[in-house]
């Protein structure tokens, strides 16, 4: 099967790989569509997050299944979206849904005994069944895989948080992450105030509904969020990881007010008393949605096929992964979809 190896600094190749096989409770999948999150990053500084490798990247996929094993919650010929991650489906965070918290992962070579089958830019893939969730009838796989990292992450955050009509939602951060959350919080009926320094990103987030966007070059954002919502912000959620973000989330927030980060780098001071427990604020760490709520998740998508077509701006065959990586360090796209098999 074709896969994509990063051979150098902004230097990448489509490589021959065998066919992934299958073990327990993992089924094997023909990935249709691939999106695309953090993998530039790779890319462009040969920086490895979530479980990419040279020669195994991507997280997100939709496709069909292939193969299963007797029991298995999903059938061949099923069409699913696969959900991010390897989790064990044992441990405590695992039995409340929350997969992305998995004390234990697998690592599915390991797991089914073969040399590949755990990245999306590939043209099979392994998961196990119950990550694997069935797409809606009429709803194409492109939209279904927007329930991965374009729109899970923040959907799960503002499940937690509780974020309603009511409510302003300052998001920092426009990537694919972020866009996805000015999305979610749309449709949940809040105000979105977001932060972001590419012209590309400011113009699609404004198109998706957020009311207004600050380059964090123009001035003191603390002020200006402060005097856009007389106070503060009632949820703030970090996408960008970058520790000024990180921080203005928390300067940002009004008392009792609730702060997400859902970026995996960062570092940056807390003050307890001044930040904490004088305003009563919360901060929660976040990576993806619940287990249980991915059927809602995907009705969700499927009342908003407006938006998502805006949200996935380029689509790429799977040969012309360097172009879609160069785009992507250029800030000129919201969701980039490879095709593996075109």
């Amino acid at each position: 099967m074709k896969t994509v190896q990063i051979t150098g600094p902004r230097a990448c190749a489509i490589v021959d790989k065998p066919e992934p096989v299958i073990a327990r409770d993992y089924v094997l999948l023909k990935v249709e569509v691939a999106p695309m999150c953090n993998e530039y990053l790779a890319y462009r500084d040969q920086v490895y997050l979530e479980r990419n490798r040279p020669d195994s990247l991507g997280h997100e996929m939709a496709g069909i299944v292939v193969d299963a094993p007797e029991g298995s919650p999903v059938r061949p010929g099923d069409r699913v979206v696969a959900l991010c991650g390897y989790p064990c489906g044992r441990c405590r965070p695992c039995r409340r849904g929350y997969y992305s918290h998995c004390a234990a992962t697998e690592d599915p070579r390991e797991v089914c005994k073969s040399e590949s089958g755990e990245c999306g830019f590939a043209q099979y893939a392994v998961k196990p069944g119950r990550l694997c969730v069935p797409v809606p009838d009429g709803m194409p796989l492109e939209h279904a895989a927007m329930a991965c990292c374009g729109l899970g992450p923040t959907f799960g955050v503002m499940q937690r948080m509780g974020v309603a009509a009511s409510d302003t939602v300052l998001i920092t951060g426009l990537g694919a992450v972020g866009l996805g959350g000015v999305i979610n919080a749309r449709y949940r009926g809040a105000t979105v105030i977001g932060v972001a320094r590419s012209p590309y990103r400011a113009r699609l987030a404004r198109e998706l509904g957020c009311a207004a966007v600050l380059d964090p070059r123009d001035g003191d954002l603390r002020a200006r969020i402060r005097s856009l919502t007389g106070g503060g912000v009632d949820f703030a959620i970090d996408c960008s990881g970058q520790p000024q973000y990180q921080r203005l989330c928390i300067d940002a927030v009004g008392r009792l007010g609730t702060v997400g980060f859902l970026a995996e780098p960062g570092e940056l001071t807390v003050h307890v008393d001044d930040d904490l427990v004088q305003k009563g604020v919360t901060l929660m760490g976040s990576l993806d949605i619940n287990l249980n709520d991915a059927d809602r998740l995907l009705r969700v998508i499927g009342q908003i096929p407006g938006q998502i077509e805006r949200f996935i701006t380029h689509r790429y065959p799977l040969d012309q992964i360097a172009d879609a990586f160069e785009r992507q360090t250029r800030y000129e796209c919201g969701k980039i979809i490879l095709y593996p098999w075109s």
